[in-house]
């Protein structure tokens, strides 16, 4: 396997980044989700609510890191037998998981920075990007919370379409993805 990506494979870069953000995305709506069950300012939601900040921004730098990734080479093409209608879905599925996963972490500092709050980032604090203004702050955090939960949705679609291309059609799509289980791409080596 290369580390970048060819007409016919994804690299293990790709690779790694995806399955990066991933566990990152995992971790982030975890402790989010996690601080129901804290009581309001107590030290476990705080910390919880720290690293929702924190993890959130290194989704940011990781899905940089990928876009610059993936507009700097070749994508795979698309294998054979799938209907151009299932890869616009997925173009345009991909399209909008980009877009969240840059707009969400920019949507947080936003509102950590109008609320007048530090921006934690791993021991170090991040400037504001905007001055206080409560208002302001308490609508971004609804814009923010509005599309969290359509990353739920988008999120679960992509991994539907993962499924079915894997278990229904056995196409080799989702295991050009995958680090493992590599070998019975339809496309090849």
């Amino acid at each position: 396997m290369t580390l970048r990506n060819t007409a016919r494979r994804y690299g293990s870069l790709s690779i790694a980044l995806h399955w990066l953000i991933v566990l990152q995305l995992i971790a982030v709506y975890a402790c989010i989700n996690l601080t129901d069950f804290f009581p309001e300012n107590s030290d476990p939601r705080q910390a919880l609510l720290m690293w929702h900040y924190m993890l959130g921004l290194s989704v940011l730098a990781v899905v940089v890191l990928r876009v610059a990734n993936r507009l700097s080479g070749p994508v795979p093409q698309a294998l054979p037998g799938i209907p151009r209608w299932q890869n616009a879905v997925a173009s345009v599925t991909h399209l909008a998981l980009y877009a969240l996963l840059l707009a969400m972490p920019v949507l947080g500092w936003l509102t950590l920075s109008a609320s007048g709050q530090p921006i934690p980032f791993f021991g170090v604090t991040l400037p504001p990007l905007i001055g206080p203004d409560k208002t302001l702050a308490h609508q971004i955090e609804k814009i923010h919370e509005t599309l969290g939960v359509v990353g739920y949705y988008l999120i679960g679609l992509h991994v539907a379409a993962a499924l079915f291309h894997h278990y229904l059609r056995r196409d080799g799509t989702l295991q050009r993805m995958l680090p493992f289980l590599r070998s019975k791409d339809k496309v090849g080596t």
